[in-house]
């Protein structure tokens, strides 16, 4: 620095050490404080990340899961129906028959494909018989979905379709002690279209490691890791994936949880579906949620460098002053010892003094104009301060003028979604079978949580006996099923009602424990309740009539009993539930 003397002209020579030790070390303050803001940033991004992909798996899977429940049980109903058993018989107009009978279920299933193949494996009857693309009379003898189902009673398979090119998940069920097999194609394209609008990339992959369902559809049928090429050609001899490449994706792990897709990081979080071998991952893009919180480290770092200024202002300001006044003072006293040393000097020698004089003026002046200076810098000092304190806040999600009010607000939500969650997770997985003592009103409780909003919506009142302590024998997710399961129908018969109500009583005897769910709905019609339990019986237009029997056969498998009940008085539709007490 003694190239540019001018530069700190103002300042004593004896402070400018001090000065640059000084700035050096408010530097270096803020050189670690960016390093620790980018590490906690980062870490807030991971955590954040993880927790976005946990809850995002689990809501993608309970779709999923909720449209399998659906298909499942189809395979079971229609090999018990008479046109179907018919059909094998070899009579042409049974087998017409059958397939205008799987042509209905299939309009009312949506896009599915319904078929019956005979011990051969050549389809004898089709939901799509109509149509140039029909199954009829094609050889189904090679599929595994086929061979299966004659060897073990049933079988899931997902591949490509022969003739459709679509994939898809073929559930088939062996018919009439092996003289054929049904078999229903579930096609996912309605769940991969709820997958669509969401963040992140979602991907269901097989126990060969094969993508099954994406929302990214260009890695449909591609690979977690290479497979071997003996297991490629069973593949391709099963035309499982058609002439899919089965080629590996783009993915690498990254440690802590985390992967690389190409160039982007994520975080990841799988959970199994329930098909064997079968798992749903999903992948949260890193890169969006760390911005966010490098742009809060940064605005903190802001305010950290305004507040580290304030002291080493001050003291520079008093260590100026003090040094200016000193050296003011030696310069006063050279100059009267040199006055009173050359009396007699000559005019030079008086001019030289004279000036001498005037520089020092200039000093305390100076002096003075840096501390006004300082004054009138600090109310301005302090009104950054207090912005930067409230952009922290603020600029979490970038609205200056809300994100402050809406923090309190995100929090409490978050909370809520937890519960909520959690109650799903459970409410998704598949029951264990194994009856064991279950509390009604923590039955109940978790029923309401996951149609409360439903009743509330619809501006039902629920009227709720004060339930005993008292368990029943029960699967408890499968008894939550069934709760569910009454409680939307009674929902359904309420619309367009004045004044709906909804009534939940419990009645406990010595060995039996019964629930009453009635209504003030329109009620059901006489004729329609001899067959209000049948399969494929129903009173609503877009109703497939499952839900009832479904509910009544887990209520036998619990040693109880589902049927229409007597309405008190008040109330037009009452089913009654019976249990077994614990």
């Amino acid at each position: 620095m003694n190239d540019n003397p001018a530069r700190f002209a103002f300042v004593p020579a004896d402070l400018r050490p001090r000065i640059v030790i000084a700035a050096i070390l408010y530097l270096a303050s803020l050189i670690l404080l960016a390093w620790a803001g980018d590490v906690w940033a980062d870490q807030q991004a991971r955590n954040e990340a993880r927790r976005a992909a946990q809850i995002a798996a689990a809501s993608r899977a309970s779709l999923l899961v909720s449209e399998l429940q659906k298909y499942r049980l189809l395979p079971v109903v229609l090999a018990e129906q008479p046109e179907i058993v018919a059909a094998l018989g070899g009579d042409a107009g049974a087998r017409d028959r059958a397939s205008r009978k799987l042509e209905d279920i299939a309009g009312e299933l949506g896009s599915s494909v319904v078929y019956l193949l005979d011990a051969r494996g050549r389809t004898i009857a089709a939901s799509n018989w109509r149509l140039p693309s029909s199954f009829v009379g094609q050889d189904y003898s090679f599929r595994p979905y086929f061979t299966r189902a004659m060897r073990a009673g049933s079988a899931e398979f997902f591949g490509l379709g022969t003739v459709s090119r679509e994939p898809g998940l073929f559930l088939s069920r062996r018919v009439a002690g092996g003289q054929g097999v049904i078999v229903v194609k579930f096609v996912f394209g309605a769940v991969e279209r709820g997958w669509g609008p969401a963040p992140g990339t979602v991907i269901v992959t097989g126990a060969d490691g094969v993508v099954l369902l994406t929302n990214r559809p260009g890695w449909r049928f591609g690979t977690t890791h290479a497979l071997p090429t003996a297991q490629i050609a069973e593949m391709r001899r099963t035309r499982q994936y058609g002439g899919a490449p089965l080629a590996p994706l783009p993915i690498s792990a990254a440690g802590d949880a985390l992967v690389d897709i190409g160039a982007q990081q994520s975080a990841a979080a799988d959970t199994p579906v329930p098909v064997p071998g079968w798992r749903l991952t999903v992948f949260e893009p890193l890169a969006p949620v760390r911005a966010a919180y490098l742009a809060t480290a940064r605005l903190i770092l802001i305010g950290a460098a305004v507040l580290l200024l304030l002291p080493l202002g001050w003291w520079l300001r008093a260590s100026s002053r003090a040094a200016l006044a000193a050296s003011l003072r030696r310069v006063l006293e050279d100059e009267v010892a040199a006055r009173t040393a050359e009396l007699e000097a000559a005019q030079t020698r008086f001019r030289d003094a004279r000036e001498a004089l005037a520089h020092a003026n200039r000093l305390g002046s100076i002096g003075q104009i840096t501390a006004a200076v300082a004054h009138e810098i600090n109310q301005p000092v302090a009104t950054i301060r207090t912005l930067a304190e409230n952009g922290t806040a603020f600029l979490a999600r970038g609205d200056a003028a809300t994100a402050g009010q809406n923090l309190e607000a995100i929090a409490g939500l978050t909370q809520r979604i937890g519960t909520i969650t959690a109650e799903l997770r459970s409410y998704a997985r598949r029951g264990t079978g194994t009856l064991r003592p279950v509390p009604i009103d923590q039955a109940i409780d978790g029923t309401l949580l996951l149609v409360g909003h439903l009743i509330r919506s619809a501006g039902v009142m629920l009227e709720r006996v004060s339930v005993p302590a008292v368990a029943v024998l029960a699967d408890p997710i499968r008894f939550e099923q069934i709760l569910v399961n009454l409680l939307h129908n009674a929902l359904e018969a309420l619309a367009g009602q004045p004044r709906p109500r909804i009534g939940l009583l419990v009645d406990v005897e010595a060995d039996t424990v019964r629930i009453l769910i009635a209504d003030t709905g329109s009620g059901i019609a006489e004729a329609a309740r001899g067959d209000l339990f049948a399969p494929f019986a129903t009173t609503k237009e877009a109703g497939l009539g499952l839900g009832l029997g479904i509910a009544r056969d887990i209520a036998r498998e619990f040693g109880g009993e589902l049927d229409v009940g007597d309405a008190p008085p008040g109330w037009t539709t009452a089913f009654l539930l019976t249990l077994r007490r614990a």
